[in-house]
């Protein structure tokens, strides 16, 4: 099979799963539902899901499993439904225990400055996928390249997400896709958190922008997109505003990938 890399400068990759990791019944259900898809329609799908949300808003949010459990429950997603995953880090020294398990490392949007993170992560050898902070240009997201590619890594993925204007708001310039391109990686966009409001003690959003937003990114050239899925989202324990009904996904995902 190809690499996972390699096949995602030619053909579109999906990262798709539940924000946080709630229960090994919830990452069961939609790997289950992403298993078949991938099976059927022939798309490379990277199961997502985060073991520890260390970013949410209110210190009272539910957070997941921790770095240990979640790390298990991921790898006996990847061995059941022989999906590719991927979970993101926060700090440092899980960037090891997590590339033994994941396909793909992600760093979030608001740590992609962290110098140590974004090495840490390269040095796996895993694909790193950086997302663009809410505060940065496109231009500027070489920066965090040259620290990934600095380790001799060169697997790095940037993903668009929106910018930050204030008053619990995000912007979606779609011409930072071409430009991140232009750094010569793959661009992923992000088509679950760009509809985010943020703020307000629990992150708000608008889901029906969800399907406009990968439709957009993919006039401007992305080469994957990343959606947060779940079976019922108002009741999601993270993003609850903002993640896609399982049972639309792959609707959505006919229409945006041709084949």
């Amino acid at each position: 099979m190809t690499s996972l890399y390699e096949y995602s400068k030619s053909r579109p990759v999906v990262i798709a799963g539940p924000c946080v990791m709630e229960s090994p019944g919830l990452l069961d259900e939609v790997a289950s539902v992403l298993h078949d898809i991938k099976n059927r329609k022939g798309y490379r799908i990277v199961f997502k899901s985060s073991f520890d949300k260390a970013n949410r808003t209110s210190v009272h949010s539910f957070r997941g499993p921790g770095l240990e459990k979640g790390l298990t429950w991921l790898q006996d997603i990847k061995s059941r439904y022989q999906l590719e995953v991927t979970t993101d880090i926060h700090e440092s020294y899980q960037a090891g225990p997590a590339g033994q398990v994941v396909d793909v490392l992600q760093i979030p949007a608001f740590l992609c400055r962290q110098t140590d993170l974004v090495v840490a992560a390269a040095q796996t050898g895993r694909v790193v996928n950086i997302k663009k902070a809410q505060f940065l240009t496109a231009e500027d997201m070489k920066y965090p390249l040259e620290k990934a590619k600095s380790t001799g890594n060169e697997q790095v993925w940037l993903t668009e997400r929106g910018n930050i204007m204030g008053y619990n708001n995000l912007v979606v310039d779609f011409r930072n896709i071409p430009a991140m391109k232009l750094h010569g990686v793959p661009v992923i966009m992000d088509c679950t958190h760009a509809v985010q409001q943020p703020g307000g003690g629990v992150t708000g959003g608008n889901r029906a922008l969800v399907k406009p937003m990968a439709l957009a990114a993919k006039a401007f050239g992305a080469d994957g997109y990343f959606f947060e899925v779940h079976p019922d989202p108002p009741k999601g324990l993270s993003d609850a505003a903002n993640m896609y009904y399982l049972d639309r996904f792959e609707e959505l995902l006919v229409e945006l990938i041709a084949r």
